[in-house]
């Protein structure tokens, strides 16, 4: 995933918060958040493919290893 970026700080901290919102489903928010980018002159993206999915809970996150089993 790549780090929105923007010469203005409010409009890249509205795409950060954007991409947070979306990964969590707030549509409703995602809105607000598209409406105060247009406000200030920025073309929200789309959300359609915007992000990928969130890994699931049995892959471990990036730069970690897995927990090994425990054996008796």
């Amino acid at each position: 995933m790549s780090e929105p970026h923007s010469e203005d700080p409010m409009v890249a901290a509205l795409l950060r918060e954007r991409e947070g919102l979306v990964q969590r489903g707030l549509t409703d928010r995602v809105a607000q958040v598209d409406e105060q980018l247009r406000l200030r002159g920025h073309t929200p993206p789309d959300s359609d493919g915007d992000t990928a999915r969130p890994a699931s809970r049995s892959t471990p996150p990036k730069g970690r290893r897995a927990k090994r089993a425990e054996t008796a």
